[in-house]
């Protein structure tokens, strides 16, 4: 059967079944479920622990005889199965059928059996021997911690070591603030939690204690940029091209990210004016998750004029982050910024922050550091109100010492 990872707990407390299955990329939540496991057989009496992992010439038979066998003094024993890969092959997948089979049937209830997997797609999860073992055991499926998610998974955390926010406005800064540090990155999350359990005692934590303790360690995720751009949260745009340029990422990648995003939106628009059902363009445009719930309010504020403006500019970036064509001050209207992260940051605001068509133009290539701290760059024009909006969300955030970009 599939359980929730909250549901967990409760169910160990009911009784252990003879098999689990714990998939997912969040290694936190992940490794947290498999110690509730573990420390569950552990009080159940499974003493005995055997750990396999899964690699090229993995002998499944010595897997099969460890599930099989009895210990010599009798004692229970746990046998854990690492596949870092997810896909076993079919060796594998037919020894894994024959475990689910062992497992349904109680044939050895002296054995537990513990395997994790990554995360697995759609096609993975109604393979034969997925379902074996799903059907056989207890399959626990670990999700990310969304961004939205992410200041009250915060919020409990700090409130397991006995500590928690200020109530009204001020809580929820704070938490909004650990959040924009630790994105992406939730087993840095863990340890900023913890070191705050280390340094104040139990009760209230004030923003100034949170501030000063918790580390910029936040980690993006290329793939989530249409994310801020959909919503309209320039501080976040502005921090995550921040965050992926200071870490190496390719810009012909991020690029590629961007524009996809704006040739679907350019589809989707194209077809509700054509008078097709938006629901059924999402469904064509492989549009799910999130990213479903966001399309709508972000459509309402672009245009059609908007979006093409934003394919042209990406042509000329493409040659740009390729090496292969110049950049000048002299006309913004035809000229590229200097540095094509600011390129980028212009591209993704057509969609996050796009500039009404009546709006004068600039005089000037975009500032991004503007954008992101309210400043402008020397010898750069003061940021856009569109840019600016992103200042109050920034303001507090701190400047990396890293190769990042510099804002402001």
């Amino acid at each position: 059967m599939q359980l929730r990872l909250d549901a967990l707990e409760p169910h160990l407390a009911k009784g252990m079944a003879g098999l689990y299955v714990v998939f997912g990329d969040e290694h936190l939540l992940a490794q947290e479920a498999c110690d509730r496991i573990r420390a569950s057989a552990r009080a159940a009496g499974f003493t005995d622990r055997s750990v396999f992992t899964v690699e090229r010439g993995f002998d499944w038979s010595a897997l099969l005889g460890a599930s099989q066998s009895m210990s010599l003094f009798g004692d229970r024993q746990l046998v854990e199965l690492r596949i870092p890969s997810g896909k076993p092959g079919k060796e594998g997948a037919d020894a894994l059928k024959m475990l689910a089979a062992s497992a349904k049937s109680a044939a050895n209830p002296d054995v537990l059996t513990l395997i994790t997997l990554p995360r697995l797609d759609a096609a993975t999860q109604k393979s034969a021997w997925f379902t074996a073992l799903a059907d056989s055991g207890v399959a626990i499926k670990i999700d990310p911690v969304e961004r939205a998610a992410l200041p009250n998974w915060i919020g409990q955390r700090l409130a397991l070591q006995g500590q928690r926010v200020a109530p009204g406005e001020d809580g929820r800064r704070a938490l909004q603030f650990v959040a924009e540090r630790v994105e992406g990155n939730l087993l840095a999350a863990h340890q900023e939690i913890q070191k705050l359990g280390l340094l104040y005692p139990e009760g209230v934590l004030s923003f100034e204690q949170i501030h000063d303790a918790v580390l910029n360690v936040a980690r993006y995720d290329v793939f989530k940029l249409n994310e801020a751009m959909l919503t309209g949260d320039v501080g976040r745009l502005a921090r995550m091209l921040d965050g992926l340029q200071g870490e190496g990422e390719a810009s012909v990648l991020v690029l590629w990210a961007v524009v996809e995003e704006v040739r679907t939106l350019l589809r989707i628009k194209r077809g509700v004016a054509a008078g097709k059902p938006l629901a059924m363009l999402l469904r064509e445009n492989r549009v799910w998750g999130p990213r479903e719930r966001l399309i709508g309010p972000a459509l309402s504020r672009l245009t059609e004029a908007t979006l093409e403006r934003g394919l042209a500019l990406a042509a000329r970036l493409d040659r740009q982050v390729k090496g292969l064509s110049g950049h000048s001050r002299a006309d913004w209207r035809d000229a590229l910024p200097p540095d094509a992260w600011d390129g980028l940051f212009e591209l993704a605001m057509t969609v996050a922050a796009p500039r009404d068509s009546g709006a004068p133009a600039r005089s000037g290539p975009p500032a991004r550091g503007a954008g992101a701290s309210g400043r402008a760059q020397p010898g750069r024009p003061a940021a856009s109100p569109a840019a600016a909006a992103a200042a109050a969300a920034a303001a507090s955030r701190p400047r990396t010492a890293g190769p990042g970009r510099r804002l402001g």
